[in-house]
């Protein structure tokens, strides 16, 4: 995709404590915030095939406390700044992020090593923990039509436990665990040689190197934790599997196809052709199925980027009385377009104009440039791909995305789940029945 528009270079300064830490700053004047972020090396993927959820886990116990900060008093100290906070868990990472006024760079640098160092980690806070991760699965998984779909066709599509087990884990490993477990947890991965810092905003980076070097100088490193083999086979664990979701008032169906790893040039090419068939009103799939056909209630699709083998899945809730099997077969038949002919010209202008929207838009934010360079930080050892992410991504041709689409995609190595409507489905019936009726 040749591109004249050049977006000017972030200038970053990075440095390393004694201890491990990894620091990136990002300065940047123009709005007087400052944001936060600070990425664990552990997720889903670390976890032992006997005490899954334990990364989730931790996202919340981080908030209940340490030793010269209060229970919930996290939340409370960021609020009362005019902040924002929050944190996440992936099979890659567990990330904790602030954005606050600029004068207040010093509380979320402390906040943050407060807990790295001293967390509390005590019986009292598990229990409460635990039950609220239990609670977070009822409400978000168990109690949710097609709660579990995309926990179920990671399962499908993986065959190595590191990267096939959900994120929200097992609530019997949750029960199961000591607080010497959780203690252990902390120790090895929270540690500050696990760990990255990048600060995005408005600061002087002389004061801030400062404060990192008093905060966080003092806390001591572990040893490295133990290594992790995501290694995959090409093929899929399974290729089909029929799941009764008795929440679901519809039918629906994901399907799902093991990728290369992010970073690697089949992946770019896949993450653009995923572009082209479901990202937006104007992909393929949702001119097709939705404008279209009118055959789908929703369409799904998304790009499952990890540092090990990574995957895309498509799926729909077709609307009542239309056939799953033809809609499945205008997904393929696009797919097969695409691995025949490749994008057109105007579909690769398109791409274009995403990628450099989307490029902007994350610079114009202090908390997405510093996540952005904390992905690079802690997944690649070099933030600086920041700088070079837009130009790799604009180097993929229209030939390229049309070759992997053809090894990856269009192939009988996939997974299909399809989900059966269970008992919401014959209420959902009779309603509609019973408003015909009157």
């Amino acid at each position: 995709m040749p591109h004249s528009f050049k977006l000017p270079p972030l200038t970053l300064e990075q440095f390393t404590l004694d201890n491990g830490l990894r620091v990136v700053l990002d300065r940047d004047d123009s709005v007087p915030v400052i944001s936060l972020a600070v990425y664990y090396d552990v997720g889903s993927r670390n976890e032992r095939d006997d005490r899954t959820g334990f990364a989730h886990l931790f996202e919340h116990m981080m908030f209940q406390g340490s030793e010269n900060v209060p229970k919930a008093g996290h939340f409370q100290y960021i609020m009362k700044a005019g902040g924002t906070m929050n944190g996440t868990t992936s099979s890659e990472r567990t990330n904790y992020f602030e954005t606050l006024p600029a004068n207040q760079l010093p509380l979320g640098l402390w906040l943050e090593s407060d807990r790295m160092r001293s967390l509390a980690v005590t019986q009292e806070n598990l229990d409460n923990q635990r039950e609220a991760v239990k609670e977070e699965k009822r409400l978000r998984y168990d109690n949710q039509p097609y709660g579990q779909i995309f926990d179920l066709i990671g399962s499908m599509i993986y065959k190595n436990f590191a990267n096939a087990h959900s994120t929200i884990g097992s609530m019997e490993h949750l029960d199961a665990a000591s607080v010497g477990d959780v203690q252990e947890f902390f120790r090895i991965y929270y540690a500050p040689n696990n760990a990255v810092l990048v600060i995005s905003g408005a600061f002087d980076p002389k004061e801030a190197r400062q404060l990192v070097e008093d905060y966080f100088a003092d806390i001591p490193a572990q040893p490295a934790p133990p290594a992790i083999n995501v290694d995959e086979p090409p093929e899929v664990a399974s290729n089909y599997l029929e799941w009764q979701d008795p929440l679901a008032p519809f039918p629906a169906f994901l399907i799902g196809w093991k990728t290369p790893e992010r970073g690697s040039p089949e992946f770019r090419a896949l993450y653009l052709a995923g572009k082209i068939l479901y990202d937006g009103d104007s992909s393929r799939l949702y001119q097709k199925l939705v404008k279209g056909e009118e055959s789908v209630i929703q369409l799904f699709g998304f790009t499952d980027e990890r540092r090990g083998p990574s995957s895309i899945f498509v799926g729909a809730i077709p609307k009542p009385e239309e056939d799953l099997s033809a809609i499945r077969e205008t997904i393929m038949n696009e797919i097969r377009d695409l691995a025949v002919h490749g994008p057109t010209p105007a579909e690769m202008e398109k791409i274009e104009n995403q990628l450099l929207n989307d490029a902007v838009r994350t610079r114009q934010s202090s908390l997405a440039r510093a996540q952005q360079i904390a992905e690079f930080a802690l997944y690649d050892n070099d933030p600086e791909l920041f700088n070079s992410e837009l130009d790799s991504l604009l180097k993929v041709n229209a030939e390229q995305i049309r070759l992997t689409v053809a090894k990856f995609l269009n192939t009988d190595n996939r997974s299909l789940l399809d989900v059966v409507p269970g008992a919401a489905a014959a209420i959902y019936a009779d309603d509609k029945s019973n408003e015909r009726g009157s």
